[in-house]
């Protein structure tokens, strides 16, 4: 049975995940596997500047940390709202998590040069510079997109998962607002190779376009969102009989 003080529900979705399972186990895994890759370093420092070194690279450390965070909590989410575990589903993780290990260098180099950590001479051609910015940018649209095939196949699964019209609604809005995300980072990717190369860094300033997305995505849901939940029956907003 379920401890009393755990939520039933959470913004609309009754919970079905009920355990953890060897696929979040897995997933869990692989993701302290990818903050383990992040850390600075793991020796103890033995001069005052080796000790500098480590706390500076900190601040590019706390941010990864910070994006990974958000990324675990997402996964956490899907798999609390839905506790799917088909085939589909296992393999759009495995992406996800795949994705999530090869992004985590290129991610880490990003915040550290940022950070003006790195020597002189990081970059051997004005080409890298571009590089970078759709290397950057086609990782964060690849795992946005892999979420948004974890929720679209939830929407494919709709009736065996037995969604309310509320339910289905929030999972068809989780699904644009991912695919929302994925544009914007393939938009700064276009945007990086089509600028000249003295100015690609540039195409970075197209994230702001994520709050720009946020705001309206959000404003377009909210009648959507108290549409659905007019339309649901107060049975379907309770928790499911095996929650009781």
């Amino acid at each position: 049975m379920q401890a009393p003080h755990k939520p039933k529900t959470y913004e609309g979705f009754r919970l079905r995940g009920k355990s953890t399972t060897r696929i979040d186990s897995f997933s869990d895994i692989v993701f302290g596997f990818a903050l383990t890759l992040i850390v600075v370093s793991s020796a103890v420092p033995h001069t005052f500047d080796q000790l500098r070194t480590i706390l500076l690279g900190f601040y590019p450390f706390a941010i990864c940390f910070g994006l990974f965070i958000f990324i675990w909590l997402a996964h956490f989410n899907f798999f609390r709202r839905y506790g799917h575990h088909d085939s589909a589903t296992m393999w759009i993780n495995f992406a996800l998590l795949f994705t999530v290990l090869v992004y985590i260098y290129p991610l880490k180099f990003l915040f550290t040069f940022a950070a003006g950590n790195t020597s002189s001479g990081v970059f051997s051609n004005p080409h890298q510079q571009r590089d970078l910015v759709i290397v950057y940018g086609a990782g964060f649209a690849a795992v946005q997109l892999c979420f948004a095939a974890l929720y679209g196949n939830a929407w494919r699964k709709r009736h065996p998962l037995r969604l309310s019209p509320l339910e289905t609604t929030l999972t068809l809005i989780n699904f644009w607002n991912y695919i929302g995300t994925a544009s914007v980072g393939l938009l700064c990717c276009l945007i990086a190779s089509l600028l000249p190369l003295s100015h690609a860094s540039e195409a970075y300033y197209g994230f702001f376009l994520l709050i720009l997305w946020g705001r309206t995505h959000a404003l377009i849901s909210a009648r959507r969102v108290r549409s659905a939940r007019a339309r649901t029956a107060p049975e379907d907003l309770q928790p499911l009989p095996h929650q009781m």
